[in-house]
């Protein structure tokens, strides 16, 4: 992974003791709100419902272990004793004390960490593929381009300010794990009319109350020329986005206002002006970020399946929560943080200290934070996976559903954000309740389940096979239904099945769903599969045939 050198370091305690001068002048009074306001936000650092949230940037997901091991005496000393791992790789505390932040952020930079940019009108932490560099489809490692991203972004002085938050995704594979097409920039490594490696560049993408997928403004960008084009699409936002009006800042506004071909003859204009001036990525600077990520030294091991002899939860939890591994005698190990008890992506600080000490041990010491609020130990040996199921299983850590029913992205929802309609992890919880059948859940197979407690989307609620999303219906919490999303390579938006449903009726709707597809589904296909092939009619028909139970 990257290391900071000299410039990275003084640069990032520098801003540390900035803030910390800034805290204490906002509370003595000697900065007003709205002035610190801007400032905290340049930090990670928001006024949720009941305390301040500090959002920890996570580039592209990847931690050590002593990153990891800091992560949980932050939560253990200056939080409840556990953190929330986000859609956007990040990890989020909910309690920390406002005059504590600095001391936090003194420890996150002795590790090479910080909060810079997690929130706030500027570009956002760069996320990836969690299996970046061990996936066998890859063509090639996106962490590199990352590294590359985020170091040309942190601070950038013209992109300061823009209209509105700005976030990018990187993928190498054809199969999308980081959700490009829903970000403002999506990066696809692809190759070329002459087999050369290059970029697919799409934009325009992102969810909230108007979502839309991204589209492609560049087939093939000669990968030299990469931050020049970003370059030249920011500015084209910066510039022309709009600034009067919070719901239509992003840039996917600006982008169907424009429509596609005008977006992509302003911003091939623009780059044409950057092209030889902007920002160029030459062979020693991909070089020296490819020695970062340099394979670790693998054993030559053969492939072993599981023991047939081995008790069936482990069999089930090496089906459902390891992936294949590019390297013959390695799998990569997927730590679930969807306990049917545990809000989505919580971990405590026992468990994360657990994980750091795991990846030590069996995983060369590196864990990832994946899109769906999971963790990743990416190089376990196959040999090894039965010892490490029982280390994570009394950890509450094997709950074997990855990819299923319950392996639920959520959002905080009304228990913590201030922005919220209503509560996320409560009908999690209902939802884990009333399906607690693994023998059903694995007959379903591949399902995902997305959650948002609000408008802003969160949880990606538009892009889940079943999104859920609460709204305020005269201060009573209802949750609005849709299905056919998907925020892979084959992306799409999900559509509202009818009227919402009360809290409680949230499972028995998806019940129903569920249902249809089981008496309707042919071989071989996907719930998702299903509802495209279907049409919305059957499933609206059955989940409002007769009364729900309240």
């Amino acid at each position: 992974m990257y290391r900071y050198d000299l410039t990275d370091k003084t640069l990032v305690r520098e801003r540390v003791a900035q803030f910390r001068d800034q805290t204490q002048r906002y509370l003595a009074g000697r900065l007003s709100e709205d002035e610190f306001r801007h400032l905290r936000l340049r930090n990670g650092l928001y006024i949720q419902r009941h305390a301040p949230m500090l959002r920890v940037a996570i580039p592209y997901g990847l931690l050590s272990s002593a990153q990891l091991r800091t992560l949980a005496g932050i939560a253990r000393r200056y939080d409840r004793g556990y953190g929330h791992f986000t859609t956007r790789q990040n990890i989020q505390y909910n309690w920390p004390k406002l005059e504590e932040v600095p001391d936090i952020l003194a420890e996150l930079a002795e590790v090479e960490m910080h909060a810079i940019q997690t929130s706030g009108n500027r570009i956002r932490n760069v996320t990836s593929d969690h299996l970046a560099g061990i996936t066998p489809h890859e063509l090639e490692d996106p962490r590199p381009w990352c590294e590359i991203i985020r170091q040309w972004s942190t601070f950038h002085p013209e992109f300061t300010y823009l209209p509105r938050k700005f976030k990018i995704a990187v993928t190498g594979s054809p199969q999308d794990r980081a959700a490009s097409l829903v970000h403002d920039v999506g990066v696809h490594i692809v190759r070329g009319p002459n087999g050369d490696l290059g970029f697919e560049i799409l934009a325009g993408g992102g969810l909230g109350r108007t979502p839309i997928l991204g589209q492609v403004v560049r087939e093939f960008l000669p990968r030299q020329y990469l931050l020049s084009y970003l370059e030249a699409i920011l500015r084209v936002y910066n510039l022309e986005g709009r600034r009067d009006n919070l719901t239509k800042a992003r840039i996917k506004i600006l982008v169907r206002s424009l429509g596609i071909e005008e977006f992509k003859k302003r911003v091939e204009a623009e780059w044409q002006l950057l092209r030889e001036t902007g920002p160029r990525v030459d062979d020693a600077q991909v070089a020296r970020m490819r020695a970062f990520f340099d394979p670790p030294a693998y054993r030559a091991l053969p492939d072993v399946e599981p023991d047939a002899g081995k008790e069936a939860g482990f069999r089930a939890w090496y089906r459902y929560n390891t992936a294949a591994h590019k390297v013959g005698g390695y799998r990569a190990v997927f730590v679930s943080l969807k306990k049917p008890d545990v809000p989505p992506g919580d971990a405590t600080d026992a468990q994360m200290e657990l994980i750091a000490h795991l990846a030590d041990r069996y995983s060369f010491g590196e864990v990832r934070v994946t899109h769906t609020q999971n963790l990743l130990l990416a190089d376990v040996e196959q040999g090894k996976c039965y010892e490490l199921w029982q280390a994570l299983k009394g950890a509450g850590l094997a709950t074997p559903n990855i990819g299923t029913l319950t392996d639920m992205i959520c959002c905080p929802g009304l228990d913590f954000c201030s922005l919220a309609n209503a509560g996320s992890i409560d009908v999690a919880k209902l939802i884990n309740e009333r399906f607690d059948d693994y023998d059903y859940i694995y007959d379903l197979g591949e399902l995902d389940v997305k959650m948002s407690g609000c408008m802003n989307a969160c949880g990606h609620h538009h892009v889940g096979n079943i999104g859920i999303l609460g709204v305020d219906k005269g201060g009573e919490e209802w949750y609005q239904i849709t299905i056919g999303g998907a925020a892979g390579a084959d992306a799409s938006l999900g559509s509202v099945i009818g009227p919402s449903v009360a809290k409680t009726q949230v499972p028995d709707t998806i019940a129903r769903l569920l249902d249809v597809y089981v008496e309707h589904r042919q071989p071989e296909e996907r719930f998702l599969d299903t509802v495209r092939r279907l049409g919305l009619q059957p499933f609206k028909e059955r989940v409002y045939a007769s009364p729900l139970a309240a």
